[in-house]
């Protein structure tokens, strides 16, 4: 099994930056891929930011310039530094990883989420 375990989020101000990371441990045999997800009440979460093993990075348009999504294959860490914070980022933010896990001769690629951590952008 795989767990991603994720830590920082909290309250900012408009303006303010926070900083996200998300650690992957368990029967890891190689990360594809890592991002950031969020989701706020009736809407379909959205992918906000996301960065290969080499290290090519996506954003969604209303981060860029704002948001960085960084990364250490070594320690199989994600982080999403967040500034220039706007209300409208206030959501539940997920770490994704898409990976591949191995036990014995079986080999499985497939996604896996992290606990989800609340951001709050508020006066």
């Amino acid at each position: 099994q795989v767990q991603l375990v994720e830590s920082g989020g909290g309250l900012a101000q408009p303006g303010g930056s926070l900083r996200l990371s998300c650690a992957a441990s368990g029967s890891i045999f190689s990360i594809y891929a890592m991002a950031w997800y969020r989701q706020v009440p009736g809407k379909e979460r959205e992918m906000v930011a996301r960065i290969s093993r080499g290290g090519s990075t996506n954003y969604a348009d209303s981060v860029k310039g704002r948001f960085t999504i960084s990364r250490d294959n070594a320690k199989n860490t994600v982080t999403l530094q967040m500034n220039s914070l706007k209300p409208e980022d206030t959501a539940v933010y997920y770490c994704n990883a898409d990976l591949v896990t191995t036990v014995q001769a079986t080999y499985l690629r497939s996604d896996y989420w992290g606990q989800g951590s609340q951001v709050t952008v508020s006066s």
